[in-house]
């Protein structure tokens, strides 16, 4: 009997600690010293929101920019893959088909970048390379009737450099610059 006591007590002690203490202490930390990572790095235009930093969206009209391709239809619940390796005739069908449809959308503009040939492992990655977002531009200042100038020095605005200088590759959130180009142009129509 006294076993099953003390087992009662350290798993009560045991439930307090960890399953109320411990998540209050973290969820305290996270909010006082991350506070806009811990609530999801929302993005608001006014009052409403478009959005989040961390997570890509699907944009397709000529006038955005456009992300990495999801294979899971940029839907953040079953985020993943598609788990094909290199020699599989559906990845290599798929990857053709996009080289396609974007060598129809950027003519005169040479082989797509990978970024935007290959989904992120992810499928939910917001953050495409400066390569893919030059390889876009002609398109869209053509589409916002801007000049490539202009949507240029855009792009050049929305660099993420790399971390301490030397960790990652510059890269570009696709949301943050599509918001930015809504701005600048006096649109919003995703």
């Amino acid at each position: 009997m006294k076993a099953i006591m003390n087992s009662i007590r350290i798993t009560l002690f045991l439930m307090l600690v960890l399953g109320l203490a411990y998540p209050l202490v973290v969820t305290g930390v996270a909010q006082l010293a991350f506070n806009e990572k811990a609530n999801g790095s929302l993005i608001y235009d006014g009052d409403q929101l478009r959005g989040s930093m961390l997570i890509a969206q699907n944009f397709e009209k000529p006038e955005y920019f456009w992300p990495r391709p999801s294979v899971i239809s940029f839907n953040p619940l079953p985020s993943g893959g598609s788990n094909l390796g290199t020699t599989s005739a559906a990845l290599q069908q798929t990857v053709q088909e996009r080289r396609e449809k974007l060598q129809a959308a950027h003519t005169g503009m040479g082989a797509p970048p990978q970024h935007l040939l290959f989904a992120s492992s992810s499928g939910l990655d917001p953050h495409v390379s400066v390569e893919a977002v030059q390889y876009q531009v002609q398109r869209v200042a053509l589409a916002r009737e801007q000049s490539i100038e202009d949507i240029q020095k855009l792009v050049s605005s929305h660099i993420e450099r790399r971390q301490f200088g030397i960790l990652g590759e510059e890269t570009v959130n696709v949301l943050a610059l599509n918001l930015a180009l809504d701005k600048m142009t006096g649109s919003s129509n995703k």
